[in-house]
């Protein structure tokens, strides 16, 4: 139903613009608190980094970032992506349409193109926002975002937003649906940075950290409200 929906730009852009306005409306009226030693103050000082925030949380980038923010968004080519990217148009971010996963992935569904543009954004000091699950695979990283950081010399910052009203979604990466009028936390991690030329045993050990990293915001922010990660049994799934 959705790809069919995505066929129609002008039902895209209508549900897209009321998706926005949803946003902006829980963004409004939910108390937020940073977790952690790291403050939107903070990140303001940066230079461009890459936020990654576990599948599942799509509906809360929005919400962790600060108005003024230069944000490019990574977002799947299927139908859903299409009503997402819409949205966050309409809330100043920009769009970058492609899908990760296996090479034979990433030649269909933009993967490769989709990392150049996501260097590029972070050389004119966009912060890119990205999910970093394996396709059908919540919660365990894969690769396309360290290599990314390799190539841009830019740092991964994991990131968790998390809501006392919300609907948990059960499906394949437990999606959150914030709701208005609640208690939140943003929680976010230290850098981690890689170098050009590191070999794949620190590749491997930098996603692994990544994951662990990510994990770890879950328990911060979720813990912080006196509420369970609706995702925390995905972790089981890992090799």
């Amino acid at each position: 139903m959705l790809k069919r929906i995505a066929r129609y730009p002008r039902i895209q852009a209508a549900i897209g613009a009321v998706l926005a306005g949803y946003l902006k409306f829980v963004r409004a009226t939910t108390r937020f608190t940073w977790i952690g030693p790291y403050r939107a103050e903070d990140l303001k000082k940066e230079d461009a980094f890459i936020c990654a925030i576990w599948h599942g949380q799509n509906f809360m980038i929005p919400l962790a970032m600060w108005n003024g923010a230069r944000v490019a968004v990574m977002i799947t080519r299927h139908g859903d992506g299409a009503l997402f990217a819409e949205a966050c148009e309409r809330m100043g971010m920009t769009p970058i349409r492609a899908s990760g996963g296996s090479q034979k992935q990433k030649n269909e569904k933009g993967g490769a193109a989709g990392l150049r543009a996501m260097i590029t954004a972070l050389d004119k000091n966009y912060i890119v926002s990205i999910t970093p699950d394996v396709p059908k695979t919540a919660r365990v990283a894969v690769q396309g975002i360290i290599a990314l950081a390799r190539l841009s010399g830019r740092a991964i910052r994991p990131i968790c937003v998390a809501t006392t009203h919300r609907i948990d979604l059960d499906n394949w990466d437990r999606t959150s649906l914030c709701l208005p009028f609640g208690r939140g936390a943003i929680a976010v991690g230290d850098p981690i940075t890689i170098a050009r030329d590191a070999n794949a045993e620190t590749q491997e050990n930098t996603r692994l950290r990544l994951e662990r990293d990510l994990d770890a915001m879950h328990d911060a922010a979720y813990g912080f409200l006196g509420a369970k990660d609706p995702g925390e049994l995905l972790r089981a799934n890992r090799s």
